[in-house]
């Protein structure tokens, strides 16, 4: 793969012809633009580096590829620098196969801190804190970010394995607002209440729901959600923490335990009810996450519920009269999925991705002190379908309001916590988890033989 990626980059380097990489030396960065730079980006800005190659891996496929490359764009035009991305679907097989076989590439982008911890326990991950200027990373994260970036080396040390580029709030329903305000409905603020439009919604002849947890390797990932949301909003946040990253092994919460298996049986309310669900509950497996909301906008709709992140709208579907985008606020919007026991008040799920630095060359580094900028993700802001760490992100980038909106979503809860299983050791929070979400809801295992199938995945030491 990366072999591929340095291919790929070879041929964009040869495909610019009159671009940068044909004058003798790139404009650089404008003067003042970036502060507290590292000696490696100060040396890029002034085009020290033109013509040198990064590669990058990550999940993104099709659209969301091209996105990532274009956001590299501005960086490669003032440096020179060529940034290579090459990634899809099968990212975590495939990362696992690269690093083993001394073919990493030079940059990964992950969704998961429990599979960075993998590989940084193995020595594979370069510490970014040893040429970023630590000032320059206290003031741009909340020391949450830079907490959760801490990941244990080879020496069971932790360290600073990378940086946040963009990050998603996942507790959010979204539902076809015209369709939606026509039909009379009205946004729920309790779970009683979310119940209670599911059911009048079926009673009107129509589907509340669109569920797809079809991911190619990841299949699975986006039931792990629902369980993760709903155990924030039924039991402490002591009991999601052990759960999900325990500190001490003697109280680590089991999937076998009743909070976590009470969590999965609320989902079943839910997906196991065939008249709840677009096509079924045996449906659920088989369609793409990125299909499931395509059906809030067929006319009627096929469904009026869809409960994900905030990066789904990239997967939203033309508008068919006009074949322009969606408008948010108008075509489409969402709500904050409601608590279900108040007394856990109002909990936010939200997950992020990591940038990781495989090989340590200047460019690398460079590319690296970018990411760690609001202005590396202008862009995906600009799409209207992502979120940024940074503090030095400016409001006048978001796309549209419903941006905002989901970032009051944060601001407003009284907890928020990362995605659990993307916490979780590897072979659970991106194996047996995922497997075990899949397996359940195609009925190939009851609840309780899936909960022990999951909890057998958790390493032993």
């Amino acid at each position: 793969m990366r072999k591929m990626s340095l291919v790929l980059g070879m041929a964009l380097v040869l495909s610019l012809g009159t671009s940068v990489f044909a004058q003798d030396k790139p404009p650089g960065c404008p003067d003042g633009f970036f502060t507290m730079m590292s000696k490696e980006l100060e040396s890029a800005c002034k085009g020290e580096m033109a013509g040198k190659i990064v590669t990058v891996g990550g999940t993104q496929d099709a659209n969301d590829a091209t996105q990532f490359q274009n956001s590299f764009k501005e960086f490669e035009d003032w440096t020179g620098i060529k940034v290579a991305y090459n990634g899809g679907k099968q990212f975590e097989g495939v990362i696992a196969a690269e690093v083993a076989g001394g073919q990493a590439p030079d940059l990964a982008d992950f969704p998961q801190p429990g599979l960075v911890e993998q590989f940084s326990k193995q020595g594979k991950i370069v510490d970014v804190s040893t040429f970023m200027d630590p000032a320059w990373l206290k003031q741009n994260y909340t020391q949450f970010w830079l907490d959760l970036a801490m990941r244990p080396g080879a020496d069971g040390k932790p360290f600073m394995a990378g940086v946040w580029a963009r990050d998603s709030v996942k507790s959010l329903v979204w539902y076809p607002k015209k369709a939606f305000d026509a039909a009379g409905y009205k946004v729920p603020t309790t779970w009683d209440e979310m119940i209670a439009l599911s059911d009048q919604i079926v009673a009107d002849g129509g589907t509340p729901w669109c569920i797809g947890i079809e991911s190619g390797a990841a299949t699975g990932w986006p039931g792990t959600d629902w369980i993760e949301d709903i155990l924030l909003r039924t039991a402490p946040l002591e009991t999601y923490d052990n759960w999900a990253t325990p500190s001490d092994p003697a109280k680590r919460v089991k999937f076998t335990d009743p909070a976590v298996k009470a969590a999965f049986q609320k989902m079943s309310d839910i997906w196991m009810n065939d008249k709840y669900v677009y096509g079924g509950s045996k449906s659920i497996a088989g369609t793409a996450f990125g299909d499931a909301p395509k059906g809030l906008f067929t006319n009627p709709p096929n469904c009026y519920l869809h409960r994900q992140a905030t990066f789904i709208t990239s997967f939203f579907p033309m508008d068919p009269t006009t074949n322009k985008p969606l408008i948010a606020g108008t075509d489409y919007d969402f709500f904050y999925l409601p608590p279900i026991d108040e007394k856990y008040g109002k909990p936010v799920l939200g997950s992020a991705d990591i940038m990781v630095m495989f090989n340590d060359r200047p460019e690398i580094r460079a590319v690296e002190d970018w990411l760690s900028r609001g202005e590396s993700v202008k862009t995906w802001l600009a799409d209207g379908s992502t979120l940024a760490p940074q503090n030095d992100v400016k409001t006048e980038w978001f796309a549209n309001d419903i941006q905002k909106k989901a970032a009051a979503v944060v601001a407003q809860g009284t907890s928020f916590r990362f995605d659990g299983s993307d916490l979780m050791p590897a072979a659970v929070g991106a194996g047996t988890f995922w497997k075990g979400i899949t397996d359940y809801v195609s009925g190939t295992t009851d609840l309780d033989t899936t909960l022990k199938e999951i909890d057998a995945g958790w390493p032993t030491s």
